[in-house]
């Protein structure tokens, strides 16, 4: 599945790898139930809820989207952890090549893995643990088989990042729209 990805990225978001959905539709965070979206519309990092085929318009939006691996599986827990640490290599030179703000990993089992961060937590990590001098911020697997976290919770912990990291997401959202030729949300906003 290809990477979505353009200049000037305040943060680049990181699956663990596509599912048989994504990757058969050929969007990142296809399949229903898969909070991804909706978590950003609430976290006002888009001014709508986007649907993921709009996923060419997050560039415009600062965001980006690529996978730690690419194979896709039924469940992340299929990949080995070779496939991981391999994937965390590949990751640190499009860092290099990409300079995002924030790299926002979405997963802790595979961040821990892949970057052999065995007590790493969700949210900030520690400036040494940087990949490619890019900061780090874990977030929650926004999968709906992670039952742990609410689109709430995964929408606060994404406006804590922001915050964090001086990201006013609002600030390009109705500029970019119209410079895509895409429809400006309503003044007001919509509500998720």
């Amino acid at each position: 599945m290809p990477d979505v990805l353009g200049p000037d990225l305040d943060v680049l978001f990181c699956g663990i790898n596509p599912g048989l959905y994504s990757a058969w539709s050929g969007h990142h965070f296809a399949r229903p139930g898969n909070r991804f979206w909706p978590a950003l519309h609430a976290a006002s990092l888009t001014p709508r809820l986007l649907a993921p085929q709009e996923q060419h318009l997050l560039p415009g939006l600062g965001l980006g989207i690529t996978n730690l691996v690419d194979r896709a599986t039924a469940r992340a827990d299929e990949l080995t952890r070779e496939e991981l640490r391999a994937g965390g290599r590949a990751l640190a030179a499009k860092l290099r090549v990409h300079r995002p703000r924030v790299l926002a990993v979405l997963g802790v089992t595979a961040y821990r893995q892949a970057f052999a961060r065995p007590r790493a937590r969700i949210g900030p990590q520690p400036p040494e643990d940087a990949v490619a001098e890019v900061p780090v911020w874990v977030l929650p697997n926004p999968s709906g088989l992670n039952a742990h976290w609410t689109t709430r919770g995964i929408a606060a912990e994404l406006r804590r990042m922001c915050a964090a990291h001086g990201i006013a997401p609002a600030a390009r959202t109705r500029q970019s729209f119209s410079e895509q030729g895409a429809a400006p949300p309503p003044l007001g906003g919509e509500s998720a």
